[in-house]
């Protein structure tokens, strides 16, 4: 997949551009619907689908306090992109100076200008200029003055719930794995590279893998059973989100740091500063604190054995 990264970098002409815009935070059900959409279009005038998004994204750098943790992170947000079928992202340096475009200027100098668009496909909700004064009615009317076409993907409903990254937020954030696994069409991943850790997995008998944290969002604290990617082989495991707190009693005044560790099933290899991605399948219990290491390692038996028998069975 092709990735322009600045306007500037913008140095070819698109062939007949089908485009869409929008963060695609998620890379979820619905945008995966608006992809489809594009690349439909576009094969109709032998063009090119092209997603427009932002780098960072916009309310880092409107409204920092406001930003939620990210679901795709620029590189896992590209990697999806690229494996819904589409051939070429532009991705506009979001800044202040450009937050300051009127909905006009980002139709004329972003679509005409430089895009030079033929048809525009976005989703229901889109915003878009200052203050994000534009909406789909701004676009239909400011696009049919450059004669470019302008269509508006519905919500994707699954039974009564909107297909949203912020639905999909709430839902990772209360551990509702499965739920959110279902709006994103896929397994919720996180990518980390692996680090050191205190070591206290492999000295109770079961050796974990310490991802290097992110910004982007993680489940809330508990044990799952959870699918790792490394170099593009596929492993059974069980991952611990927290602050483990056998080992790390609450003091108070202090806040205790969140960790995610894996604990990789029938594997034995050094994979210190690798990367590796960790698919969620599904939540099995919360974090608990126990009285001795006997008792964690009694439980760790029980959660491998429960992931064994009720999510891995073939």
């Amino acid at each position: 997949m092709e990735i322009i990264i600045g306007l500037d970098q913008l140095r070819r002409t698109f062939v007949n551009p089908v485009v869409t815009l929008g963060n695609f935070d998620g890379v979820h059900l619905g945008h995966q619907r608006i992809f489809h959409r594009i690349k439909e279009e576009a094969s109709k005038i032998e063009g090119e689908a092209i997603v427009i998004t932002f780098e960072p994204h916009p309310l880092k750098v409107i409204s920092p306090q406001h930003c939620p943790p990210l679901l795709t992170p620029f590189r896992k947000k590209m990697m999806l992109i690229e494996q819904s079928g589409i051939a070429a992202v532009l991705c506009i340096r979001f800044s202040l100076p450009f937050a300051q475009l009127t909905p006009l200027e980002f139709v004329q100098e972003i679509l005409v200008d430089k895009v030079k668009a033929r048809k525009v496909i976005i989703g229901y909700n889109y915003h878009f200029g200052k203050n994000q004064s534009g909406d789909v009615e701004a676009l239909r009317k400011l696009a049919n003055l450059f004669g470019i076409g302008v269509e508006v993907v519905e919500p994707l409903k699954m039974g009564q719930t909107v297909v949203s990254s912020s639905k999909i937020r709430e839902l990772i954030k209360a551990g509702e794995i499965e739920q959110a696994s279902a709006l994103l069409g896929r397994d919720y991943l996180v990518m980390g590279k692996v680090i050191q850790g205190m070591k206290r997995g492999r000295a109770l008998g079961f050796p974990t893998a310490n991802l290097e944290l992110s910004e982007e969002l993680y489940p809330n604290a508990g044990v799952y059973a959870v699918e790792v990617v490394w170099k593009n082989q596929r492993h059974k495991g069980v991952a611990n989100i927290g602050t483990n707190p056998t080992f790390s009693p609450a003091r108070e005044g202090k806040e205790k740091l969140l960790s995610l560790e894996v604990y990789i099933l029938d594997f034995d290899r050094e994979i210190y500063g690798d990367e590796i991605q960790v698919h969620f399948k599904q939540r099995i219990r919360d974090e608990i604190r126990f009285d001795s290491a006997s008792q964690l390692i009694d439980q760790i038996k029980k959660d491998v054995q429960w992931v064994k028998e009720k999510v891995f069975r073939n």
